[in-house]
């Protein structure tokens, strides 16, 4: 792996410095902060008031096994849209000025499975820095040897299905995710090209976190509801079957598509273009004029927005994604998006076709033994 990888800081660089500039002053022109708002402050309560709610309603609500089996499936879906919404800028440092503030709103991702501390080194660190980079964005492992969505992954023949048994793999990110992935992860000698060397703390943290959570949403329902452990054992896994899909979908739609570009470095090189330039091509928006999605994805149907400026809550991202567009294009960079939801899907569709392909597999062997 190359662990010197760098950006051309030289070009397309007035991009980024003009974009920034421009959207510094929507903000000072129209006289408003950066972080959150009344409205987001609004959707905070939602989501925090009906995920209390649910939870207690399905614990003593007493209610027949088949409503409490959708309530589940809301459940799910709820925690999903409070990492999205609420979890995810706050992590940032996007979602208030004031710094115990976003911890005390990141600290929920403890609350519903995830690793706050995992999560700032794979995602806001290694992510946000080589998105779509073969080798050292971590998202893009997506399910080694199952789902293949690179040249550098050996095609099989099971792959040439996987643009139909993926959306089933989806469901399972939520339970992959809080049983084995932030383990692994943790326990990993590097993620990327991050040397892992953690604080004693936080190995006092990964454990007693994920005891929290087994606790609340395992061992607490079993003692509690009067059910056999078959029919919790359903609910529970239909909860996190919902919450994976909604996560999985979300985030395969941002960076999977047809449009983006895959990055796969030879050892010595670096990125010929600039960071914010590399965002563009390697990001993709969906649903940008969505109301509905902005309120349940939280502004990740703004990817190209959030990508360029994580430490702005996204509350303010469809204001000022017509200022990124028209810059990108005064630039003649990309602004991928796909109008909706479903025209996004079609298109993580269609990029999962092509990856498992096995005419596409030889191609890219002989062009791979060609430039050899």
């Amino acid at each position: 792996m190359n662990q010197s990888l760098k950006f051309n800081d030289q070009g397309n660089s007035q991009f980024f410095a003009t974009v920034k500039q421009r959207v510094d002053e929507y903000f000072k022109i129209n006289n408003i902060s950066k972080k959150a708002n009344k409205a987001m402050v609004v959707k905070t309560t939602i989501y925090l008031s009906s995920f209390v709610g649910l939870y207690f309603l399905i614990l003593l609500g007493g209610l027949p096994l088949s409503v409490t089996l959708g309530l589940a499936i809301l459940l799910g879906m709820n925690m999903a849209f409070i990492g999205f919404n609420i979890c995810h800028d706050a992590l940032h440092g996007s979602y208030s000025k004031h710094p115990w503030v976003n911890k005390s709103l990141g600290f929920i991702f403890n609350i519903i499975g995830a690793n706050v501390y995992v999560w700032n080194i794979t995602h806001n660190q290694i992510h946000h820095t080589y998105t779509n980079i073969v080798g050292h964005d971590g998202d893009l492992e997506l399910a080694p040897g199952i789902v293949r969505i690179s040249e550098n992954d050996p095609w099989k023949p099971w792959h040439r299905f996987q643009h139909i048994y993926a959306f089933f793999l989806y469901g399972l990110a939520s339970l992959s995710w809080f049983f084995r992935k932030d383990y692994v992860k943790f326990f990993q000698k590097k993620i990327g090209s991050h040397v892992n060397k953690h604080p004693k703390i936080e190995y006092f943290n990964l454990f007693f976190y994920k005891l929290v959570y087994y606790g609340l949403f395992i061992i607490i329902p079993l003692l509690v509801m009067e059910i056999t452990w078959q029919q919790f054992l359903i609910g529970f896994l239909l909860m996190n079957f919902a919450e994976g899909l909604v996560l999985g979908l979300v985030f395969q739609l941002a960076h999977l598509v047809e449009d983006t570009h895959q990055v796969v470095p030879k050892e010595g090189e670096s990125i010929e273009e600039s960071w914010a330039a590399h965002q563009l091509r390697t990001t993709a928006n969906f649903s940008r004029k969505s109301g509905i999605a902005t309120f349940l994805c939280g502004g990740l149907n703004f990817q190209v927005e959030h990508h360029l400026f994580p430490k702005i809550c996204h509350i303010h991202y469809p204001e000022i994604s017509e200022i990124v567009k028209s810059t990108a294009h005064e630039f003649d960079l990309p602004y991928h998006e796909n109008e909706s939801f479903a025209s996004a899907l079609k298109s993580h569709y269609n990029f999962l076709k092509e990856a498992g392909s096995p005419v596409i597999a030889k191609k890219e062997v002989r062009e791979h033994s060609y430039s050899h």
